[in-house]
């Protein structure tokens, strides 16, 4: 087998010569995740939000994921574009 069959071979693999690799950070990463949901999901109390006029009663844990899931795409979004 020559250098380039096998360098070929060991590129290509089922993320598409991307290693997915357990790192300190991604552990950390997916902790916090975790930790987050399980804060989520412990607030089931209803609340009072106000969004500038309208004031809603909804369940906490709504309220707070919605806010995580804004967090989370502008964090990607501002990642994306800082490479």
């Amino acid at each position: 087998m020559s250098p380039k069959t096998s360098k070929t071979t060991e590129r290509s693999g089922k993320h598409g010569g991307r290693r997915m690799e357990v790192t300190p950070a991604r552990v950390t990463v997916l902790v916090l995740a975790v930790l987050t949901l399980i804060f989520i999901f412990q607030n089931t109390d209803d609340t009072e939000i106000r969004l500038l006029i309208p004031e809603v009663t909804m369940p906490l844990w709504a309220a707070l994921l919605a806010t995580a899931l804004v967090g989370a795409l502008c964090g990607a979004y501002f990642m994306r574009r800082r490479r």
